[in-house]
């Protein structure tokens, strides 16, 4: 490892560190939100930190290959100010304050001064002056570019008043289920599930399950077939021994 005296800025090698740390997804290393001199950061434990350098995560090689070394990444994390070691301000806080001896230490927490690649903040700056402009410029736009937008709107309008008024008929529908069924009948049951945009039709309709009903009673079909299977082959069996007796 370089010696961080000697280098005016942070290495290459160490903004990957951080930018790795940083990236809970590759990490794993979650960080909490906090107060640290009005300003919202995240922040974590240093066990937490060491613990994801010299664990393989989604089946990448570790980082570093002991604790020890670990410690002296993150420690040159805090010589290049990316990280800041800090204090709660009272138990369960999320006010921090600044720690006067920046070492590192496991059971100590760090806030992150390092924000990150701004590549994405930049596009989306972008994007929205992009926006703006092109909006501006409306009138100036050619009659066929306008007309297709004009197309366009009103076809998201209309997807749009389409899904309201099926969302309305389904909890008509359901209501008026409700009055003649113990359960109610749901027109596309999955239509605001996290799921994809062709699951979300699929299936057509279905019953709402009481909550604590067991499986017999949430599906009494299935149970009847279960049991006519589970019989079929001891009827056989019944038959070929009485025939056997009758021999």
């Amino acid at each position: 490892m370089a010696d961080t005296e000697a280098m005016e800025s942070p290495s290459k090698e160490l903004m990957t560190f951080a930018s790795y740390l940083h990236n809970p997804t590759k990490s794993g290393l979650r960080a909490r939100e906090g107060v640290l001199n009005g300003r919202r950061v995240q922040f974590f434990k240093g066990k937490s930190a060491i613990n994801a350098l010299v664990k393989a995560e989604n089946g990448e090689v570790a980082k570093v290959s002991s604790r020890e070394e670990a410690v002296e990444w993150v420690q040159d994390l805090l010589d290049f100010q990316l990280i800041v070691r800090c204090d709660k301000v009272g138990e369960g806080s999320q006010q921090l304050r600044i720690n006067p001896m920046q070492s590192f230490d496991e059971d100590a927490y760090f806030a992150w001064l390092y924000e990150g690649s701004q590549l994405m903040t930049y596009l989306g700056g972008i994007g929205v002056v992009a926006v703006v402009l092109a909006g501006v410029m409306f009138p100036l736009w050619p009659s066929s570019l306008k007309k297709g937008t004009w197309y366009l709107s009103m076809l998201a309008l209309g997807l749009l008043g389409l899904l309201f008024a099926i969302a309305i008929v389904r909890l008509i529908v359901y209501v008026i289920s409700l009055g003649v069924a113990p359960q109610g009948l749901w027109i596309f049951p999955n239509l605001f599930e996290d799921v994809g945009f062709i699951e979300s039709f699929i299936p057509l309709y279905g019953w709402d399950a009481p909550s604590g009903a067991s499986a017999d009673n949430a599906a009494p079909g299935a149970t009847t077939a279960a049991a006519a299977t589970a019989a079929a082959p001891s009827s056989g069996t019944d038959s070929g021994a009485e025939q056997k007796k009758t021999n």
